[in-house]
Formats: C-alpha cells, sequence, structure tokens
C-alpha cells in the first residue's frame, strides 16, 4: 500500500489487518474454499463457528452455497452476519425466497427458513458477539467497514426450522 507524504512523495506504508481481512473476503478462492470441506461432510472440522447455507438464486434459480461465521446461536435459531453489508448477493437471494438448507458440525442440509433481523434486533445480536469474542469482533468490524467504504449497518439474518 502506498501514500502520499507532505512533499507529495509516495512512501510503502504496510496494510492493517483490516484491510487485509478485507482483501481476502473480496478473493473468491479464498471464501469459497470450505464449501467443498463442508459438502464432503468434513463442516464439523471448523467446530461449528462456521455454517455453510444452502440458497437458491433469485434470478437463475439455481442453488448457491455460502459459508458463514456463526455469531449467535439458540435452540431452533442460528444467526450470522452479512460482512458485505445489505448488498451480499446470498442475502439477496434468501430475501427473495427464504427457504434455506444449513451444514454446521456434523449436521448436514437440515432445512429452514431465513429472516432478516430488524436493525435494532441485528445490533443487540452482534452486541452480544462483540461482548464474547471482543477480538474477532474488533477485526470482523473493522475488515467489514473497510469493505463496504466506511461504517456500515450490519444486517443479521436468523434461521430457524421451517414452519409446518
Amino acid at each position: 500500500m502506498t501514500e502520499k507524504t507532505t512533499d507529495g512523495a509516495r512512501s510503502e506504508t504496510p496494510a492493517t489487518s483490516d484491510q487485509w481481512a478485507a482483501r481476502l473476503l473480496q478473493t473468491r478462492w479464498i471464501v469459497r474454499a470450505p464449501i467443498p470441506l463442508f459438502r464432503a461432510g468434513l463442516g464439523w472440522l471448523f467446530g461449528g463457528r462456521f455454517v455453510m447455507v444452502e440458497h437458491i438464486g433469485r434470478k437463475s434459480g439455481e442453488p448457491r452455497y455460502v459459508v458463514l461465521e456463526v455469531i449467535e446461536r439458540e435452540t431452533n435459531a442460528l444467526r450470522v452476519a452479512s460482512g458485505h453489508g445489505p448488498r451480499a448477493q446470498w442475502l439477496k437471494n434468501l430475501a427473495a425466497n427464504p427457504a434455506a438448507r444449513l451444514w454446521v458440525g456434523r449436521s448436514k442440509g437440515v432445512p429452514a427458513m431465513a429472516r432478516v433481523l430488524p436493525e435494532i434486533d441485528a445490533a443487540a445480536a452482534l452486541a452480544r458477539y462483540a461482548r464474547v469474542h471482543p477480538d474477532a469482533w474488533e477485526h470482523l468490524k473493522g475488515a467489514m467497514d473497510e469493505l463496504n467504504g466506511g461504517e456500515v449497518t450490519i444486517p443479521v439474518v436468523e434461521f430457524t426450522p421451517p414452519s409446518r
């Protein structure tokens, strides 16, 4: 990374860890790398901290996959945050069709329904995550802000079992 000095010359400055994290989150092969592991039944390697979500493309109608960090879990509820903010394709797909299947730990293809939480509930869930994982939150929030060009409202999605 370069920046201008006061005399107009350029000097090299090391990128912050948040900038590196943001770059990694924009690298398609890196963020998609866990998908084959989950599909092969190896989701348990991630210790339940990550979930693979199968959702349906809103335009293509084809199954799509994304691996996300679980920020909170309760009985019959699992919550994830959208690091790319409201522009994330998986978020748009789930808003169009909330039916999903989840792979987490040793569970594979569990049917679920997605619901984008209201901003106040999303903020509360993220605050709880920040209390439980302060170091992870500091870097996650920094990377999300870097990705989105400044502070952004972070949507949170809650997955629950489908109603019968």
